[in-house]
């Protein structure tokens, strides 16, 4: 009995050892922020163009967008950094009218077709877009910035949010009077990249073009972790 006695206490001992060593750790997330200019631009465009005849349609939207495509290689653009989005053919339908039990009829056709940009050099990116439009562009689908290598601005976020983290922790346990510890754990919760509300305009060429602001692009960094309390 007293063997069994003892082996159910060392067997309860052994098992609250953990939820003790819980309680003797500082849990903190940190947040890490860069900040860069961007020197990349993604534009989503496209034409659309709407006739009686379904062909009549299709062909001038593809004409359109054939001459857009020679002027963006014609500008310098890599065949990588230009991708069709979609391409699209639908049904135009004659308006219900509740006072006719006619059914709808199909009265033309809209063909579209939509083409994702990636400019690399920006201080072009306002004479490409005005080139693009008067090439018949007429749908465009947003611009968005970024940077071409991240990397970097993610290994800079991610040290000030280690470093953020450190000092909260730090602040802790002065506060709580005990002495910080080694780091336990680290987890990455990842981030993202994202356009800045500091807009500033992009300088113009002497050709002209759509004015355009590249503000600043932030990429942004969250960690958690944990240190052990050292007596």
């Amino acid at each position: 009995m007293k063997t069994l006695a003892f082996l159910a206490a060392m067997t309860a001992a052994v098992a609250a050892l953990p939820a003790h060593a819980e309680e003797r750790r500082i849990t903190v997330s940190g947040t890490g922020t860069a900040l860069a200019a961007p020197d990349m631009a993604t534009i989503t465009l496209g034409v659309t163009n709407q006739d009686a005849q379904a062909s009549a349609a299709m062909q001038a939207t593809s004409d359109a967008v054939t001459q857009i495509l020679k002027r963006l290689d014609e500008m310098g653009l890599e065949a990588r950094d230009v991708q069709t989005r979609d391409l699209s053919l639908s049904p135009v339908w004659s308006g219900r009218n509740i006072s006719s039990s006619e059914a709808p009829k199909i009265t033309g056709f809209t063909a579209s077709n939509r083409v994702s940009v990636r400019v690399r050099d920006l201080g072009n990116l306002g004479q490409i877009m005005d080139a693009v439009i008067k090439d018949g562009a007429n749908d465009f689908g947003g611009l968005s910035f970024g940077v071409q290598e991240p990397k970097p601005l993610e290994a800079e976020a991610r040290a000030k949010a280690v470093a953020d983290a450190t000092e909260k922790a730090q602040q802790l346990a002065q506060a709580s009077g005990v002495t910080l510890g080694p780091v336990i754990s680290i987890n990455d919760h990842g981030g993202g990249v994202r356009p800045m509300a500091q807009m500033r305009e992009m300088a113009m060429s002497d050709a002209g073009g759509v004015p355009v602001a590249g503000g600043e692009i932030s990429v942004s960094v969250n960690i958690a972790m944990e240190f052990e309390i050292s007596d």
